[in-house]
């Protein structure tokens, strides 16, 4: 008896002995540690590990045909495989809080509009990353004490059908927008609230406000959910012309031969779309990795499939376009009052 007393402590003292020295790196790697990954060997110590982990999950907003090319080539050059969760930035939003609630860490890189990383952030859902891509980027795409950095623009614009209007009679301001002309040939997207609050409060809230609703009464407003489907819509003449487009839509389909024609009206609003690292990404090395490569040689991608991208060696905007920005996180808590001034907007005849 006294001899397995004597081997059971010595076996535990060995135990014991085994977990107090054992070396830093032997822990679990996480976020915190490749995020903050520098120096000259940071890019391959980076592609090492993510091609040990062989796969990441990034859900996104982005449409799939737009995130796919880069996904693909992202693939082709690593290694790594991408799997994708594709929703509107709501559903991302619900889904990535409900698991992280349920402590699932499913998910290693999101991006998606800003509106909803800042509510994602505030659950401190994000890992703060370092990257020397940080400097080729614009500055409104590195917020003061954000974890997510800015990857793509979305830019709205009044857009019209090039057969059914012509191009003396096209507004040159929002004030024109009130002329009888325009009576039941406006349409407009009906969950923009954060593009509404930025653009009143960019023409002086009572201005603002004033305006859509003496719009609304004089001419109409045909409120259509989904930009593609209002950009659609422009084409096909249902409605002659629309108030918030997205401008990359509106450009994509000119090209392609579309009758359809943007008009930048000063203020330009836009807002920023946005990737994450996940603090709890279950592949720390691919996520920080996948990461670079969404805002260098992805940004190239997007750029010649005329979409916006942050990073400024690729970015392509007419001379003068000034752009006001969406306030995130002012949004975020303003939500509520704009969402019902929006609805009471849209629904006055």
């Amino acid at each position: 008896m006294n001899h397995s007393r004597r081997r059971y402590a010595f076996v535990l003292s060995v135990l014991g002995a085994t977990l107090l020295f054992t070396p830093a790196h032997a822990q679990p790697v996480t976020t915190a540690v490749t995020g903050a990954l520098t120096g000259p060997d940071r890019t391959s110590r980076l592609i090492a590990g993510a091609r040990r982990e062989g796969t990441l999950t990034l859900y996104s907003s982005t449409a799939v045909e737009d995130m796919t090319p880069l996904t693909s080539a992202f693939e082709k050059k690593y290694g790594v495989r991408v799997r994708i969760w594709r929703g509107a930035s709501g559903d991302i939003l619900q889904r990535a809080l409900t698991e992280a609630r349920g402590n699932r860490n499913d998910v290693d890189v999101i991006e998606t509009a800003t509106a909803e990383m800042e509510a994602l952030t505030r659950e401190g859902l994000f890992q703060p990353v370092t990257s020397p891509v940080f400097a080729d980027l614009m500055k409104e795409a590195r917020p003061a004490n954000t974890p997510w950095v800015g990857s793509r623009l979305i830019i709205y614009n009044v857009a019209y059908n090039t057969k059914l209007v012509r191009k003396e009679d096209v507004p040159k301001r929002y004030e024109d927008l009130l002329e009888p002309k325009w009576k039941g040939k406006i349409g407009i997207e009906s969950t923009d609230s954060n593009w509404f609050m930025t653009l009143v409060t960019a023409m002086g809230e009572e201005k603002g406000l004033k305006l859509f609703r003496d719009v609304a009464a004089a001419n109409g407003l045909s409120a259509r959910k989904g930009h593609t489907l209002l950009t659609s819509l422009v084409i096909s003449g249902e409605v002659p012309m629309a108030w918030n487009v997205y401008r990359h839509e509106v450009v994509a389909m000119k090209l392609a031969g579309a009758p359809i024609e943007e008009v930048d009206l000063s203020p330009s609003i836009a807002q920023m779309a946005a990737a994450g690292v996940m603090k709890r990404a279950p592949h720390p090395y691919a996520a920080v990795l996948f990461t670079d490569f969404l805002l260098s040689d992805g940004q190239k991608i997007w750029a010649d499939m005329q979409r916006v991208p942050t990073n400024l060696k690729y970015q392509k905007l007419p001379p003068g376009l000034a752009l006001t920005f969406i306030d995130a996180p002012r949004f975020v808590r303003e939500n509520a009052k704009w969402e019902r001034l929006y609805r009471e907007v849209l629904t006055r005849r």
